[in-house]
């Protein structure tokens, strides 16, 4: 259950993300940037901030926004760069 609830989680976040930073993607590049962002978060903030560890807890999934926003602003610079 806890596998279901992060991949839910991960694509909300994933798809914030995407619309923030306006970036069209699928439901799988979604859940994989909201999953990676998280474990961005997780890195640069501390292991307890992220979706991983407390996937509905109002700030892991903050902090997991604000690290899949990063993915996101690394990913343009490469697309853009090539």
């Amino acid at each position: 259950m806890g596998l279901i609830i992060i991949l839910v989680v991960g694509a909300l976040v994933g798809w914030v993300a995407g619309m923030i930073m306006r970036s069209g993607g699928g439901i799988l590049f979604d859940i994989v940037i909201g999953i990676v962002g998280a474990l961005i978060a997780g890195f640069l903030f501390g292991g307890g901030a992220s979706i991983i560890n407390a996937p509905l807890n109002l700030m892991a999934i903050l902090y997991s926004l604000v690290g899949a926003i990063i993915l996101l602003a690394i990913v343009k610079l490469i697309r853009r760069a090539s």
